[in-house]
């Protein structure tokens, strides 16, 4: 068994983000014609920077999504693999998952569902009692 990897960065020590429901977050993304996504990276993002104090902020994410979407894939995947590894854990996803969006369609939907999967999971495991909304 492999050692653990230390902590990066300092503790983690802010506020706790709200777990989304996936299927929500894909729904109203559909019924939305993707304008839902600017939405859920201004929330991720200010819960992200909330947590750790590090990284992008909300506004930043709306401002890139808005204008160069792609990059927010790479972006909050590196953010939330940083979070995962603050705390010694291994994370469920890395930088690379950026590259789903070069599958049309079906690789962002791959994406948003493995991202807000892995948020969900860090939030409920580190002590949300909070059900998956929006």
């Amino acid at each position: 068994m492999p050692a653990p990897t230390p902590p990066v960065g300092g503790p983690v020590s802010g506020p706790l983000g709200t777990p989304r429901s996936r299927g929500l977050v894909i729904l109203l993304t559909i019924v939305t014609f993707g304008i839902w996504t600017i939405v859920w990276s201004y929330q991720n993002g200010n819960e992200l920077k909330q947590r750790t104090g590090q990284g992008l902020g909300g506004v930043a994410y709306l401002f890139i999504t808005l204008l160069i979407s792609p990059v927010t894939m790479f972006l909050m995947a590196g953010e939330v693999e940083q979070l995962y590894r603050a705390e010694g854990k291994e994370p469920p996803i890395t930088t690379i998952w950026g590259l789903w969006f070069l599958l049309p369609i079906i690789g962002n939907f791959i994406w948003y569902i493995r991202i807000q999967g892995a948020l969900n999971d860090y939030w409920t495991s580190n002590g949300s009692t909070q059900k998956p909304g929006l």
